[in-house]
């Protein structure tokens, strides 16, 4: 599984476009998710990118976070609003992991008061989720063509083009 900076690294198009979407909606994803009767969930998220990790955390206790704890295999797509996709859209799977680090989470709680006013510095964290991503793909209209970009690990990028 690969953390976000590797990601990004490999899979720059994607990359761009997750980052550009989720910013342009102000931060706001949905998460997908398996409930314990093995149906899916989709709830909203607002991930950030701190260092070298895509973090998905929130309220504890929340059902997504509870579906996590159970099963830690997500989808996450930025939020559309655009039926002919023009800005680009981008999906990121993968497995979310309960990363310990009582100073990571402290960083997290002051670049989040930094860039949007909430006050979490000092509070512990438990779940701190940070993606192990699995696999992305994303759409953008390009020269009047679909430009469908997918990514594996290990295997780069690739770009499907459909009229």
């Amino acid at each position: 599984m690969v953390a976000w900076n590797e990601f990004a690294a490999d899979a720059p198009r994607i990359a761009e476009v997750f980052v550009r979407r989720h910013t342009a909606a102000g931060n706001l994803c949905l998460l997908a998710t398996l409930r314990s009767d093995g149906s899916p969930r989709i709830s909203p998220m607002e991930p950030r990118i701190l260092e070298d990790h895509l973090v998905i955390v929130g309220m504890p206790g929340t059902t997504k976070f509870l579906d996590l704890g159970r099963d830690p295999r997500f989808c996450l797509h930025t939020a559309t609003v655009d039926p002919y996709v023009s800005e680009g859209d981008a999906k990121l799977f993968g497995e979310a992991s309960n990363l310990r680090d009582d100073d990571l989470h402290q960083r997290f709680a002051t670049d989040l008061f930094e860039h949007t006013g909430m006050d979490l510095r000092g509070q512990a964290f438990d779940p701190f989720y940070v993606a192990d991503l699995t696999g992305a793909s994303s759409v953008a209209i390009e020269e009047d063509q679909l430009a469908i970009t997918i990514w594996t690990p290990g295997e780069g990028e690739r770009v499907v083009r459909k009229a």
